[in-house]
């Protein structure tokens, strides 16, 4: 985009900008360096996606957060902002890398060094001199270089060995900063910035959003009965049957305490209704035992709710009509699925 930026003359340049700033200040949108990038690049009509963004959270009359104007930014103008830099990386991968640099150095000096004595040893093969000397010195050279090659390939598998302990470790741990420890399933900060990105793409592309929301009946009188440990075992049992009934590109996720959520993209209000009762089934025809003593336990059951996102509202908005879903179905008996109540709000797709 930067170079489409760089292409437009000065009298275009500042007819967009007067255009972008009137832009912000009508829409309450701080006039950062960042925010101005965005609200240039929609006044240029550079990206229809972003346009069509735009509109829509402004039709919805949504405010332009902080929130918001991170997300715009980094989907449409720099996506790369939210990578790492070299100087966020941790200490151990900092001093791998300078520990392979300065071997390489020292390697290239010794090559260097060597490759001067070549030179000499070759100046002084004449048909009059004795190759004896010249033959041990050639020798020795050889035997360096193959000492060097060696420790240099020793080097090299080592720093390789450093850095793919170091990717598993980085690996390891942005799994667990996603991943909820009881349940293995992702957390309450993943399902935000999931749900956030599944939203942008809904505005963008019209397609279907939808979430459900489980609550486990009775919850507490499991921790009450049984005791904790059995309600922690309740707790794996139904995040195991929603992880294993929603499809590779949804998330499934621990909302907080006895509720847990999954996120649809491209799915409409009925496919999202027919896996929740999918995920409700099963959960009641399973038989959970107590660990210790082999002795079956009370049924589960829970209660689901379920809506569809629609154009330009919030997360948090969706969230709640979600959950009034989720509590109309514990009025109406538990163990039941229940779908929102429509409203007259445009849905995505």
């Amino acid at each position: 985009m930067g170079s489409a930026f760089d292409e437009i003359d000065f009298d275009y340049a500042t007819t967009m900008a007067s255009r972008a700033n009137g832009f912000m200040s009508r829409h309450g949108v701080p006039p950062t360096p960042d925010n101005f990038a965005v609200w240039f690049y929609y006044a240029m009509g550079g990206s229809p996606t972003l346009k069509k963004t735009i509109d829509i959270l402004v039709a919805n009359k949504r405010k332009f957060d902080a929130v918001i104007n991170r997300d715009l930014y980094v989907t449409y103008v720099n996506p790369h902002s939210d990578r790492s830099t070299t100087e966020d990386f941790p200490d151990q991968l900092r001093g791998v890398i300078d520990s392979a640099k300065d071997f390489l150095t020292a390697a290239i000096s010794d090559h260097r060094d060597q490759m001067e004595t070549l030179g000499e040893v070759s100046s002084q093969c004449k048909p009059t001199a004795d190759p004896r000397p010249i033959i041990e010195r050639l020798v020795k050279e050889l035997s360096k270089a193959t000492t060097r090659s060696s420790a240099l390939e020793a080097n090299f598998l080592k720093t390789t060995k450093d850095l793919d302990e170091i990717k598993d470790s980085l690996k390891l741990a942005e799994q667990h900063s996603n991943t909820d420890a009881l349940t293995g399933l992702a957390n309450r900060r993943s399902l935000e910035g999931f749900l956030r990105s599944a939203q942008m793409s809904a505005m963008e592309t019209g397609t279907p959003l939808s979430i459900l929301m489980i609550d486990i009946d009775h919850f507490k009188k499991f921790n009450d009965t049984f005791g904790h440990q059995v309600g922690d075992q309740v707790l794996r049992l139904v995040a195991r049957v929603l992880q294993e009934n929603v499809r590779e590109c949804d998330l499934a996720a621990r909302y907080g305490g006895e509720e847990l959520m999954a996120i649809l993209p491209g799915a409409p209000i009925d496919a999202c209704a027919e896996a929740a009762e999918r995920v409700r089934r099963r959960i009641s025809e399973a038989r959970l035992t107590r660990r210790t003593t082999g002795e079956e336990l009370t049924s589960v059951t829970v209660s689901i709710g379920v809506a569809q996102f629609r154009m330009g509202e919030s997360a948090d908005r969706m969230i709640e009509r979600c959950d009034r879903a989720l509590y109309q179905a514990k009025r109406a008996g538990r163990n039941r699925v229940e779908t929102e109540s429509a409203e007259g709000e445009e849905i995505a797709a």
